[in-house]
C-alpha cells in the first residue's frame, strides 16, 4: 500500500543534484538530435564552399591520371596499384580538412547541451527494450506525437525554403544555359553550393525550437516526488537516529578527552552544585588563562571528583564560574572583561599554598569584579 501512494505522488520536486549525477552515470542526459543536424549540415555546407575548388581538382586530376594512361602500363599489375594508391592518397588529402570539419561539427553538436559523457550503462544491451507490448506503447506514446510533429514541421520548412530559393534563383539557372561549358559548370556548382547552405540554415531555426524542449523534457523526467527527496536525503545524510547516536559518541569522546585534561589544571572554579569550569595558565606559552575543561550537572561532579583526585584546587566562585562558563569554549582563552577576575584567584591560589607551606598568612577570598555583559544569573 505504502508502494501504491509513493508511485500515485506528483512529481513536483526539482531533482536534486544526486539524482542529476546518478543519471549522467546512466547514460541520461540532455541531448538534440536537431543541433547535432544542424551542425553537420552548415559545416557540410560550409565545407563545400570552402573546399569544393580543392576537391574539384583533386577529382580532375585523379579522372586526368586513371584515364590518360599509356598501352604498356595497362597491362602491368604493379603500375596500376601505384595508381590506385596515388588516387586514394590525393583524395585523402583532398578530402582530409572537409571530414575533420564534419567530425568536429559532429561531436560538438552531439555534446552541445548535455557535455561530454562517457557510460557504459547507456549501450548495455536491456531486456525491457525487446518487449513488443512496450514497443507499441512507445510507437503510440504521446512523444512519439510530438516526433511525428517534428518531421513534419522540419520537412515543411525545408520545402518551403527550397521552393523560395529556386524562385529566386530561376532566372539565374536559366542564364546558365546560355554560358560556355567550364563556366557554366563553376557556376552551377557554386549556385548549388549557397543553396544547400541556405537550406542548412533552416535547421537553425528548428534547432533554437528543438533544444529548450530537450532541456525542459530532461528536467521534467528527472523530477522527484516529496517522498523521494526525504528518501534521498536519508540515504545521504543519514538516518536521524544514526547521525543522533553518532553525536553522542563524538560528544563521549570528547568528555573524554576534556576529562584527560583536567589534572594538569592550575584550577577549579565551581557554582557548586551546576557548573564546573577547569582553568589552566601557564605564562611562558599562553597568552591568557584557557579553558580545559567545563560542564554542567553529572559533568561538573565528574570534573570536580577528578580534580580532589589530582589534587587540583576547586574554588567556589559562582558569579565568576557562570561567566565563565557561558562565555568561553573548551580550549579557547577567557574573554578580556574576565582577566582580572581570573587574575585575583590564581594570586589568592598563589598565596594559599604559601599559607600551607607555612611561608605566609592565611588569604581572604578576593572580591571578584564581573562586568555586567559577561555576568549571568543561573
Amino acid at each position: 500500500m505504502a508502494e501504491d501512494n509513493d508511485n500515485s505522488q506528483e512529481k513536483t520536486e526539482e531533482a536534486t543534484p544526486r539524482r542529476m549525477e546518478k543519471a549522467k552515470e546512466d547514460g541520461q542526459t540532455a541531448r538534440s538530435k536537431e543541433l547535432a543536424t544542424m551542425a553537420v549540415t552548415l559545416a557540410g555546407a560550409a565545407g563545400l564552399l570552402m573546399f569544393g575548388g580543392m576537391l574539384a581538382r583533386a577529382l580532375e586530376n585523379i579522372m586526368r591520371q586513371n584515364f590518360s594512361i599509356e598501352r604498356e602500363v595497362i597491362f602491368d599489375t604493379h603500375q596500376m596499384a601505384l595508381f590506385l594508391m596515388d588516387s586514394a592518397w590525393e583524395a585523402t588529402v583532398a578530402l582530409g580538412p572537409f571530414m575533420v570539419l564534419l567530425f568536429i561539427a559532429a561531436v560538438a553538436g552531439s555534446i552541445g547541451i548535455g557535455g561530454l559523457l562517457f557510460s557504459g550503462k547507456a549501450i548495455a544491451p536491456k531486456l525491457n527494450r525487446m518487449d513488443p507490448i512496450k514497443g507499441l506503447k512507445r510507437m503510440f506514446s504521446a512523444r512519439s506525437l510530438i516526433e511525428l510533429v517534428k518531421a513534419v514541421a522540419k520537412v515543411s520548412l525545408v520545402m518551403l525554403i527550397a521552393i523560395l530559393i529556386l524562385d529566386l534563383r530561376t532566372s539565374d539557372l536559366l542564364a546558365i544555359a546560355d554560358e560556355p561549358a567550364i563556366p557554366a559548370m563553376t557556376h552551377v556548382l557554386w549556385t548549388l553550393g549557397w543553396s544547400f547552405f541556405l537550406l542548412a540554415c533552416a535547421t537553425i531555426v528548428i534547432a533554437i525550437i528543438d533544444v529548450p524542449f530537450q532541456i525542459y523534457d530532461h528536467h521534467k523526467k528527472l523530477r522527484m516526488t516529496k517522498q523521494e527527496v526525504k528518501d534521498e536525503y536519508k540515504d545521504t545524510e543519514g538516518k536521524p537516529e544514526v547521525k543522533g547516536r553518532i553525536r553522542q559518541l563524538q560528544r563521549e569522546m570528547a568528555q573524554r578527552r576534556m576529562m584527560a585534561d583536567v589534572p594538569g589544571a592550575d584550577v577549579v572554579i565551581t557554582n557548586p552544585t551546576h557548573y564546573a569550569v577547569a582553568l589552566k595558565y601557564d605564562q611562558k606559552t599562553m597568552a591568557a588563562p584557557v579553558v580545559v575543561a567545563k560542564g554542567g550537572d553529572e559533568i561538573a561532579f565528574k570534573i570536580m571528583e577528578i580534580a580532589r583526585e589530582n589534587k587540583v584546587d576547586i574554588l567556589r566562585t559562582p558569579p565568576l564560574t557562570r561567566a565563565v562558563y557561558h562565555n568561553t569554549e573548551i580550549g579557547g582563552e577567557i574573554p578580556d572583561g574576565l582577566y582580572m577576575a581570573i587574575a585575583q584567584v590564581l594570586a589568592y591560589l598563589f598565596q594559599l599554598r604559601q599559607y600551607r607551606r607555612g611561608q605566609g598568612p592565611k588569604p581572604g577570598m578576593p572580591s571578584l569584579p564581573i562586568p555586567s555583559d559577561l555576568r549571568r544569573d543561573i
